[in-house]
């Protein structure tokens, strides 16, 4: 008599308090796959992940599996049969393999994933790297430029036309545009973020002072996932114009900098010439002051001389009078 035989199987359900998504990301793990591969076993149906085991090895494959969170159970195979019919109808889903109880399935259990995502440039959804987040924010930004100064314009007509009502009207048609463009702004971050594998409600984090200084540099930086996630395939390879764009940010940044810097020497040459027509006029004052008081000073001498002159006339002669 034959020894009986056991498989694992797994129909979707999970341990108490486990959310689907870690368990997604244990098998993962576990099985050394990426996440497009295990989604495929959570389609509700029962899927044998392991056939024609011992009871031990099937209870060591259970053990492992229930650490990642799902429910899976252990079934008996049922007898060998040589009928064609039947080896088709029971194909095993998973290949056999005696050396390592911990195979990941081979299998094909569902359809095969795109190597590459659709990109979706007006979506919370999907993924993007870090240059097509660059080129992406760099045309938002020559749009806005672009916008900016017509409205600009704009406003210099209807301010001329001093018209209350069109006033208004430039001032609602701006706050629109100002409104749409940063809804596309937070929706290219929340996709590069979604390439690093990071939920989009991150981006929340950019509104908290001082961190939302660093936080947008940080999803510049930080690389994306090659494989598939969470959130889909990787995004298609960089095209040429994406290339460009993204290194338009560079000449950007030079003009920038270029720009504040030459401000920065031209206040500061002002402060220092009014500094020193300040130290200038100071003096002259001064000077004037000091002057002032040496006239009157030497003012008093002409009448102390004749003063003198009076006190020194000779006696008079009284014999000669």
């Amino acid at each position: 008599m034959s020894e009986t035989r056991f498989k694992i199987v797994f129909d979707g359900a999970l341990l108490p308090g486990v959310d689907v998504i870690t368990a997604k990301l244990n098998l993962a793990e576990l099985f050394k796959t990426d996440v497009a591969a295990i989604e495929r076993l959570f389609s509700g149906k029962p899927v044998a992940l392991k056939r024609d085991l011992s009871r031990g090895d099937a209870q060591t494959y259970l053990q492992a599996l229930t650490k990642t969170g799902i429910d899976a159970r252990i079934e008996s195979e049922p007898s060998i049969e040589l009928n064609l019919a039947d080896v088709h109808e029971h194909a095993p889903a998973v290949a056999a393999d005696p050396e390592s109880p911990y195979a990941p399935p081979q299998a094909t259990v569902g359809e095969a994933l795109p190597a590459f995502a659709t990109l979706k440039p007006f979506s919370f959804e999907g993924r993007i790297g870090r240059l097509r987040y660059l080129a992406w924010t760099m045309s938002l930004t020559l749009v806005t430029l672009g916008v900016g100064a017509v409205l600009a314009v704009f406003g210099l007509a209807l301010i001329t036309t001093d018209t209350t009502a069109g006033l208004i009207l430039g001032g609602l048609l701006a706050f629109i545009l100002f409104v749409a463009l940063a809804f596309v702004s937070i929706q290219f971050s929340v996709q590069r973020l979604h390439d690093i594998g990071w939920s989009g409600w991150l981006w929340l984090l950019t509104l908290v002072p001082f961190v939302g200084s660093i936080f947008p540099f940080v999803m510049m930086i930080v690389p994306g996932n090659n494989t598939a996630n969470r959130y889909g395939a990787p995004p298609p390879p960089n095209s040429t114009a994406v290339k460009v764009l993204s290194s338009l940010w560079l000449v950007f940044i030079a003009i920038l900098f270029i720009g504040g810097l030459s401000g920065g020497l031209t206040t500061i040459q002002s402060e220092y010439e009014s500094a020193t027509q300040s130290s200038y006029e100071s003096d002259s004052v001064t000077t004037e002051e000091i002057e002032d008081q040496t006239a009157v000073e030497a003012e008093p001498a002409p009448n102390s001389a004749d003063d003198a002159a009076e006190a020194a006339q000779p006696p008079v002669d009284s014999a000669k009078e």
